[in-house]
């Protein structure tokens, strides 16, 4: 979509939708008393009769009103002193959804506030992602046909300076959202690797680990996972040095990068398979966190960490009952062999803390179904060892709306992983689920603040309930984790 920043009085075109943001009870007033006047009271007659108040997510669709434009949203704001930066994202957002396949191909954006320009741009680039690269054909109807939008702002030049670092946020959940919707075929491990390999262009620096690297590093836990695929397991190594002194202490993330999940031997059930290529959510979050620090420039040293894998049941496949050694020399009893994301993160976090002695590390994973049951298909589950740091995250999911709730790392339930002839297992069974996989985790965390992100709830949405979330991948993790490095952690 290509959007532009316009001065209020600026000629709107007769292919054009007007979008009108108004507050609740205050429907008529300021640029939506004006259209209404141009349409000799339609707009009015129209809220009236389908009880339009202006509350909160109310959109009204008037067709026939005279004016410019060929049509007129008002979009319900709610309360005026409830009105923020996610409120004009969603209000853009609601009014590009409402009209998007109408035909028309321009849609202007007026919210009462103009310093929420850039915020409503950056509603409208997540809104009108899609991803249809493999759509060979489609009806017309179908196919979204607002291409072009205008944001009506006080300082047009002001709110593209603004919407500049939204922008480089935008193009990173578009490319993490992409990275999750792509089949698995197309997107194995050495493909993922190749892709984030591509972001160097920005200024990123991109190392990738085949398996002979791994093995020589002891990395037994993440390859046992990948052993039963012909396709190769793969380690990419993100680094961005934005930092004025290069050399200080980065800040890392870490994702578990399943490019397909069968559950290997212990197979998962043919129905919603399909749903396992986007057991890499996590990697994608943070080659996506990765993407927005080298976008925007931020000045903060920060690592990316991907484990890449794909888990298949073929001759060479991990049994249940194996025993693997992990990098940090900890020997794992495998019992079942789709509990899996957690030896890949054993390695891969073992790996960042050794190597790069990170301030703190925050991992993301579509670790266990066990955290929907838990939490439902809006929140994510955090895990972690310090306060400080769950503050923190806490925060910035509030502000960007990603939620977070804090889970319990109860130390009695350690032993339900602990193993009869290895040091530890890597299921504890049902109960407590995310739980004991966190815990899992934690035993390959040697003295660094750490959280982990449970995101097999929220990586993924069908239906989408969020204005600026189409149906299907979501980048979960990308706003939030950039929003807690710019607010905390950028010198």
């Amino acid at each position: 979509m290509q959007i532009e920043f316009v001065a209020a009085g600026a000629a709107i075109g007769e292919k054009s939708v007007l979008a009108l943001g108004v507050f609740e009870g205050e429907i008529l007033a300021g640029a939506a008393g004006q259209a209404d006047a141009a349409a000799g009271g339609a707009i009015g007659r129209a809220a009236g009769a389908q009880r339009f108040t202006g509350a909160k997510g109310q959109v009204l669709d008037v067709l026939g009103a005279a004016g410019e434009a060929a049509r007129v949203v008002l979009v319900g704001l709610g309360k005026k002193d409830g009105f923020d930066d996610l409120g004009a994202e969603n209000a853009a957002a609601s009014a590009y959804n409402a009209v998007k396949t109408s035909g028309l191909t321009t849609l202007r954006v007026v919210l009462p506030d103009a310093a929420s320009a850039a915020r409503a741009a950056l509603g409208l680039r997540l809104a009108s992602y899609r991803f249809d690269r493999y759509r060979t054909k489609e009806p017309a109807d179908k196919k979204p046909s607002i291409v072009n939008a205008q944001i009506v702002a006080a300082d047009a030049d002001k709110a593209g300076a603004d919407f500049a670092p939204l922008a480089a946020l935008a193009d990173a959940v578009a490319f993490s959202r992409d990275l999750v919707s792509e089949p698995p075929n197309v997107l194995y491990p050495a493909e993922f690797a190749a892709r984030v390999k591509a972001l160097e262009t920005l200024g990123l620096e991109v190392e990738v680990l085949g398996e002979a690297e791994m093995m020589k590093l002891g990395m037994g836990s993440l390859l046992g996972v990948g052993q039963g695929s012909v396709r190769e397991s793969q380690l990419a190594i993100m680094k961005w040095y934005g930092a004025e002194d290069k050399k200080a202490q980065p800040i890392a993330f870490v994702g578990k990068g399943v490019c397909f999940d069968t559950g290997g031997i212990s197979i998962k059930p043919a129905d919603g398979m399909e749903d396992m290529k986007w057991d890499m959510g996590g990697a994608a979050a943070v080659a996506g966190v990765m993407h927005v620090l080298a976008g925007r420039k931020a000045k903060v040293n920060a690592i990316g960490i991907l484990g890449l894998v794909e888990n298949m049941p073929d001759g060479n496949a991990q049994r249940p009952g194996d025993v693997v050694t992990s990098m940090s020399g900890q020997t794992i009893e495998i019992i079942n062999t789709d509990a899996e994301g957690r030896l890949v993160l054993a390695d891969a976090v073992w790996y960042c803390q050794e190597r790069f002695k990170p301030k703190f590390m925050v991992d993301l994973a579509t670790l266990t179904g066990a955290i929907i049951i838990s939490l439902g298909n809006d929140y994510a589950g955090l895990f972690s060892n310090n306060d400080e740091l769950s503050a923190n995250l806490l925060a910035a999911s509030a502000a960007e709306a990603e939620p977070l709730w804090r889970m319990p790392l109860p130390a009695q339930y350690d032993k339900n992983i602990d193993s009869m002839i290895a040091d530890m297992k890597n299921t504890g069974g049902r109960p407590g689920g995310s739980i004991t996989a966190a815990l899992f985790i934690q035993r390959f965390v040697n003295g660094v603040p750490w959280a982990h992100l449970d995101i097999a709830s929220t990586a993924w949405k069908k239906p989408s309930t969020v204005p600026t979330i189409p149906d299907g991948a979501t980048g979960y993790g990308v706003r939030l984790l950039n929003r807690m490095v710019q607010d905390k952690y950028e010198g």
